[in-house]
C-alpha cells in the first residue's frame, strides 16, 4: 500500500491519472500529446502507476491502452474508512470517485485484481454454479463452449436469449460473453421499476471479457473488460459499481472460503428509489455490475 501514496504524492503522476480520468484508454502517444511531456517520463511515471497498480493496461492490436484502476483505492477504503466508519473522508472519497467514473468519450469498464489463487481456481470461480451462487447471488446456465448460449438464473427468474452466448473460451485463460436481457422477470426480481427497465431495454447489449494470467507463486492477475457501451448508458452507470464489490467477493472466497458482508448502501442508483443500493442489474446484488451484483470493496493482495 506504500506504492499507492508514493505514487500518489509526485504531480506529474496525478496529472497523468487526471488525463485518464478526463479520457480513458489512451495510449502512451496520447498521453504524451496531451500532457507536453516528455515520452521517456510518460514512460517511467506510468510505471510506477501501474507498480502501484493504479493503472493498468489492455491491449488492442499493436497498441498498449492504459486505463484507471480502482481496486487500489477500494483497499484502502476497505483498510480504513469502513473500517473505522469514517464516512466522510473527503480526499480519499474524491479520489476513489475519480479513479471509478469513466470518462464521456470511453465507454468501457476495465478493472484489474490480484489472487491468491490458482487460473483453474479463478476460472472455477467464475463459471461455476458452486461459487457464482455464493458471491454473485445467481448461477449460469452453460458449457461455457464458444457460441454455446447462456441462461442466467437469479432468485428464481431465468433469463435466457438467442443473443445470450459465450464469445471466446480458452480457460483457464480468456473467457468473454455477452450481458444478459433485461426482462420484467429480471426486473422483478431486482427491484426494477417499468421506466429503468424500458431504458435499459433499448440500450444495444454489452459484452464482458475476463483475463486470467498466472504470476506464479500461486497469484493470478485478473482483468476484467466490460464494454460496448453506447453514451450515456444506464447499464455501464449500474456495472461501475458493481463490479468492484462483485471481484472483490470473488477475490475473498477464492483466498478465505467466506465472501463479504453485504456493504450498506446509502446511494440512490437509478431504480433504486429507496437508495438501498445500484439494481442488481443482471446478477451481481444492490451494487453489483448491471446485471450483476454486489458493490465491492477489495482489498486485493495489498497489505
Amino acid at each position: 500500500m506504500d506504492e499507492v501514496f508514493k505514487a500518489l504524492a509526485d504531480g506529474s503522476r496525478r496529472r497523468l491519472l487526471d488525463s485518464l480520468n478526463a479520457r480513458n484508454g489512451q495510449s502512451l502517444r496520447e498521453l504524451c500529446a496531451g500532457l507536453d511531456m516528455a515520452r521517456q517520463s510518460v514512460s517511467k511515471h506510468l510505471a510506477v502507476l501501474e507498480a502501484a497498480r493504479l493503472v493498468t493496461t489492455v491491449r488492442r492490436g499493436r497498441e498498449k491502452l492504459h486505463y484507471l484502476n480502482a481496486e487500489p483505492i477500494n483497499a484502502i477504503a476497505e483498510r480504513w474508512i469502513s473500517r473505522y466508519d469514517r464516512e466522510r473522508v473527503h480526499a480519499l472519497a474524491d479520489l476513489k470517485h475519480a479513479l471509478e467514473d469513466t470518462a464521456m468519450d470511453s465507454n468501457a469498464f476495465v478493472y484489474t485484481t490480484y489472487i491468491k489463487a490458482t487460473p483453474e481456481k479463478v476460472w472455477q470461480g467464475l463459471t461455476d454454479p458452486a461459487f457464482t451462487r455464493r458471491y454473485w447471488g445467481l448461477e449460469f446456465g452453460t458449457d461455457w463452449a464458444t457460441g454455446s448460449p447462456v441462461v442466467w438464473r437469479e432468485r428464481g427468474a431465468e433469463t435466457a436469449h438467442p443473443e445470450q452466448v459465450v464469445l471466446e473460451s480458452d480457460p483457464p485463460r480468456r473467457l468473454s460473453y455477452t450481458w444478459h436481457t433485461f426482462t420484467p422477470e429480471w426486473a422483478a426480481a431486482n427491484g426494477i421499476d417499468d421506466e429503468t427497465l424500458a431504458g435499459l431495454s433499448a440500450e444495444r447489449r454489452s459484452k464482458v471479457a475476463f483475463d486470467i494470467e498466472d504470476l506464479g507463486g500461486g497469484s493470478v492477475k485478473l482483468t476484467v473488460v466490460h464494454d460496448g457501451f453506447e453514451p450515456g448508458s444506464t447499464v455501464r452507470e449500474m456495472i461501475q459499481h458493481g463490479w468492484p464489490a462483485l471481484l472483490s467477493s470473488l477475490k475473498t472466497l477464492l483466498e478465505t472460503g467466506e465472501t463479504l458482508p453485504e456493504p450498506a448502501q446509502d446511494a440512490e442508483l437509478p431504480g433504486d428509489e429507496e437508495g438501498s443500493g445500484q439494481p442488481r442489474t443482471c446478477s451481481p446484488k444492490p451494487v453489483r455490475p448491471a446485471g450483476s451484483s454486489p458493490s465491492f470493496s477489495c482489498s486485493d493482495g495489498i497489505s
